[in-house]
């Protein structure tokens, strides 16, 4: 048997398998609490694993391992940013927004945001822009990095290889919303986490070990290559580690992250989650880091370096084990294009208060989410992009339209309707903005510049009075 036939039997039982689990969840969905939230009785394993994964996308396997080819030392920044954004979420915002959805009966992040006010409508109508906008790009990225996988394995199209990664995801999310989601992301995250570790073990055993690698890094980089501030020195060094970091910032304002948090069923639940969490992006990160370092050693040339992986997975393994690898890739695809579909459809259907029966409701998020594959899907197909890039800037957008303002409200404090409406629109579309210019070192005007900023005007606005979360 050849290796296309096997890598093709292997990714056929897994996607079957995903399927059933569609079928399953669509046994446990009633209503839109079901569908967007699960109920809020998530335990610390599924909750934890599948907020990881649907947080990472194909950038963690394909995009970080890439992006230490190209970089070289400097991509070693990447790993702090990530994990100390994972770890400020389970260990500080985790348990105080479960609280605080409770308290508020919230379902979504923008029932958080939008408060009781006058500009409670306003608010709510720019989450939802935000979220379908940022995660047009977010999933078109996802849907593009199963098309080079697909065409990388089989030699296919990839308009084609494109088309049939959608009609899976899609498949799924409809059948079974929230539930199917979440287990299924549990699943993909445990295989992304044994790829990560795998891997990149077998490449640096290859090479001969830590203490090889590093002495024949300097032959097959660059002397930028071997900066830890890249091309940069002095302030703008400074600037590009911080630009860099940035990328953590993001992590608490991310909507399909954040409603994990809120549907855990209790306290006990989520002290046992962080742990999870918190090792997840230290293996997978770091074994990403570790293996683009190691392609440098071990392979004469790449034509694109987010296909890494899949070079150092065909030179060292059986087709057999091949196969699991590209379906940890595409697992790692799906586990962001499923939550971020799923977000999409609350923002449109549940936000925005959508009258009609239970039945009704549940078929109107069906057809949003069916909208919003159709939406990224023709960005895939007609306006491609490289995954890091895409992926970083819809992460940046939203996390700096969101987070700050989150941060406030989880500090206990109530923040004034024009202040909330202001710091999410100054997040965002400051984000948008330097996103157009020319880019600065480590993109810190993006990334970090208006996460702060925003920060600073939610922060002006918050009041004395608190709404009891601690």
């Amino acid at each position: 048997m050849d290796r296309e036939n096997v890598v093709l039997i292997t990714l056929v039982f897994y996607k079957f398998l995903l399927i059933s689990i569609g079928f399953w969840a669509s046994k446990r969905t009633k209503n839109t609490e079901d569908f967007f939230i699960g109920g809020k009785t998530l335990g610390p394993w599924v909750a934890a694993t599948s907020s990881s994964a649907s947080a990472s996308s194909a950038w963690s396997l394909l995009g970080v391992s890439g992006a230490a080819y190209t970089m070289g030392l400097s991509a070693i920044w990447l790993f702090p940013a990530v994990v100390l954004g994972y770890a400020f979420n389970w260990l500080w915002i985790a348990p105080r927004i479960r609280q605080l959805g409770n308290q508020s009966g919230a379902i979504t992040l923008a029932d958080l945001l939008a408060g009781k006010d006058s500009y409670s409508k306003v608010i709510v109508y720019c989450c939802s822009f935000i979220v379908v906008f940022s995660f047009s790009f977010y999933i078109a990225a996802q849907f593009q990095a199963a098309g080079g996988t697909f065409a990388t394995t089989f030699n296919m199209d990839s308009n084609k290889a494109i088309l049939l990664g959608t009609l899976i995801i899609l498949i799924y999310t409809l059948l079974g919303g929230f539930w199917a989601v979440s287990v299924t992301d549990t699943l993909q995250g445990l295989l992304m986490a044994i790829t990560a570790f795998v891997l990149p073990l077998a490449a640096l055993i290859s090479v001969g070990g830590y203490g090889e690698l590093f002495s024949q890094l300097p032959h097959e980089l660059s002397q930028t290559q071997m900066s830890l501030t890249g091309a940069h020195t002095g302030w703008l060094g400074l600037a590009f580690i911080a630009g860099l970091l940035g990328v953590g910032l993001g992590n608490c304002g991310q909507p399909h992250v954040v409603n994990r948090f809120m549907a855990i069923k209790d306290a006990h639940s989520v002290k046992v989650a962080r742990y999870i969490g918190i090792a997840w992006p230290i293996i997978v990160i770091g074994g990403m880091l570790i293996l683009g370092w190691c392609a440098r050693v071990l392979l004469n040339d790449v034509n694109d370096n987010e296909q890494v992986l899949f070079s150092v997975t065909n030179l060292l393994f059986h087709p057999v084990v091949a196969g699991i690898f590209v379906a940890a890739v595409l697992s790692a695809i799906m586990s962001t294009a499923d939550s971020q579909l799923l977000v999409s459809a609350s923002s449109l259907s549940y936000d925005l208060k959508l009258k009609g029966s239970a039945a009704k409701q549940l078929l109107i998020s069906r057809l949003t989410v069916v909208g919003m594959c159709l939406i990224s899907l023709l960005i895939a197909l007609y306006a491609p992009e490289a995954i890091f890039s895409r992926v970083l800037f819809a992460w940046a957008a939203i996390g700096s339209a969101f987070g700050p303002l989150l941060i406030v409200l989880l500090m206990g404090y109530q923040v004034k309707g024009i202040n909330r409406l202001l710091a999410i629109i100054c997040g965002f579309g400051l984000t948008v903005w330097f996103n157009w210019q020319p880019n600065s070192p480590g993109d810190i005007l993006e990334r970090v510049l208006p996460f702060f900023l925003a920060l600073a005007i939610a922060y002006y606005g918050r009041e004395t009075k608190k709404h009891g979360n601690t």
